[in-house]
């Protein structure tokens, strides 16, 4: 059975929440599409937050995973 491909927005959001978690800094988004780089800096911006209130990685794949 062949997988789907994922969409962009949630793929863009994905990869933010994951640089946010890590603490790596927003300007490191790498998207130059208005929709695109929203969802990143969502993301990042809710993996920043997760973050500094101390969420560990195994929570976070865990969050990530029902979103």
């Amino acid at each position: 059975m062949r997988r789907q491909k994922r969409d962009m927005t949630e793929r863009a959001y994905q990869r933010g929440y994951q640089a946010g978690i890590a603490g790596r800094q927003k300007d490191n988004c790498p998207h130059n599409q208005d929709q695109l780089k929203q969802e990143w800096l969502t993301g990042w911006r809710e993996g920043r937050t997760d973050h500094w209130d101390g969420i560990d990685t195994a929570t976070a794949l865990e969050k990530q995973a029902f979103h």
